[in-house]
């Protein structure tokens, strides 16, 4: 493993050789929002340790481990495990599995953007931004091989509207209070680019539901196999559209994406951990993602049951607050900072990946698995989905912003999570089958 020093003239020059032209690292919006959630190390601590390989291990430890004001919530992640291992109720693990892993999100950030150090621009802003959701795409990929479609489709369906109404609506509202005596602006262009996407994505989510409707079933057409059809190609021009804003956000117009701020901030940047010692981190706290996002998609039920909350509210609400909660308040405070490209990248930029990356990613797995796994998200959650994306397009539609703004959009929100509060309905699948191996929805 490569571990790194203060002083070691080699990382310099591995930092330096990954900068582009301007000598600026590649850092997506996520990464610099959930950047405020990190505290400096102090090297004096470990720098008195007379064996190498200790001092360099303690400090990857420090770094990693201590590096961040979340630090206080990893306790929950062996909690977790004990909790599993003796059989301890099972809303104890969700709600422990919960709590670990919102500091596990942010260390993922905070390891892909030690990587992207040595990677190189492209690289490291493609790894960045295919890991900017990785919390939401594994607990969705867990509920998809449990075949929890349910809860699969309202855990990515509440990453959008969390995104869209509450982080985007707090940093307008928190941003225009703070800055009352001056108008708040921000490029239209970013704006313009992920909505376009993002009524991409409904066009593609509503066009099976319309067809669901349209079809009479007296015509004898297998609506429900047209419907799945129908949406393993919608996902198919969803992934082609979101690897087209890769390369249109990467390669050929990266200046719409980096605003200024962003310049004047990461001139002082500079990698603290090695590229292998990252790498292994990286790969660690995912495992860690993965384990208890296995708690939390097989004790949802359990936890919706014994404290009286809707599978729906804790799935489209709960989950996409916590999950991200680091990356969220990041993007409040750039706002408060007068800093709304950045927050607005935050934002759009997660809404827009967990629509046209995360969503129909799970579509395609499902067909590779043979689990029936659509873009069907009931008329309910895409009338949600669609009145959301229309409010804040229209929002952002003249470039400047103040508070009243930032009202509407949560009080969008808290209207959305009343209506899924009292919206119980049982499970549409009996997990039972699923637990003892049985696959009801394998298709033949």
């Amino acid at each position: 493993m490569e571990f790194s020093e203060g002083s070691n003239k080699s990382l310099m020059d591995k930092e330096t050789c990954c900068n582009n032209n301007n000598g600026v690292t590649i850092r997506t919006a996520q990464n610099m929002s959930s950047s405020f959630m990190r505290k400096k190390s102090d090297p004096i601590l470990v720098s008195t340790i007379r064996f190498r390989i200790l001092r360099e291990l303690l400090a990857n430890l420090q770094e990693v481990i201590l590096g961040t004001k979340l630090a206080v919530l990893f306790p929950a992640i062996p909690l977790a495990i004990v909790a599993d291992f003796y059989k301890f109720g099972r809303p104890w693990i969700f709600a422990l599995s919960l709590l670990g892993l919102t500091p596990l999100a942010e260390r993922v950030s905070f390891l892909t953007e030690q990587i992207a150090y040595f990677t190189g621009p492209t690289v490291g802003g493609l790894l960045n931004a295919t890991c900017g959701n990785a919390t939401e795409l594994i607990i969705a990929l867990f509920a998809l091989y449990r075949n929890k479609i349910h809860v699969l489709k309202y855990s990515l369906m509440g990453s959008i509207l969390s995104n869209l109404l509450l982080v985007l609506g707090t940093s307008l509202l928190c941003g225009g209070l703070a800055n009352l005596k001056r108008e708040q602006r921000y490029d239209r262009k970013q704006a313009d680019v992920n909505s376009g996407l993002l009524l991409l994505g409904l066009l593609c989510h509503m066009l099976p539901l319309m067809f669901k409707y349209a079809v009479k079933p007296e015509t004898g057409v297998s609506i429900a196999e047209y419907t799945l059809e129908l949406s393993r190609a919608s996902s198919v021009v969803m992934l082609v559209a979101y690897i087209g804003y890769i390369v249109f956000q990467l390669k050929t117009h990266r200046e719409i994406f980096d605003s200024q701020e962003e310049v004047e901030d990461e001139d002082e940047e500079k990698a603290v951990i090695g590229f292998w010692s990252g790498f292994s981190w990286l790969v660690g706290m995912t495992l860690g993602i993965a384990l208890l996002s296995e708690y939390v998609v097989g004790t949802i039920e359990a936890a919706s049951e014994t404290w009286g909350i809707s599978i729906s509210f804790i799935s489209i609400i709960l989950i996409p607050i916590v999950g991200n909660a680091a990356e969220h308040a990041g993007a409040i405070i750039f706002a408060f900072k007068n800093k709304l490209d950045i927050s607005l990248g935050v934002a759009l930029g997660s809404a827009t990946q967990i629509s046209m990356f995360a969503v129909p990613l799970c579509v395609v797995v499902g067909w590779i698995m043979r689990i029936k796994m659509d873009l069907d998200f009931n008329l309910l959650e895409t009338g949600c989905l669609a009145l959301t994306i229309l409010v804040v397009a229209f929002t952002l539609q003249d470039g400047t912003s103040h508070y009243m703004k930032g009202v509407v959009l949560c009080l969008c929100y808290a209207a959305i999570s009343a209506c899924f509060f009292v919206h119980k309905i049982p499970a549409p699948l009996d997990q039972t089958n699923v637990k003892s191996g049985l696959n009801p929805s394998l298709s033949a």
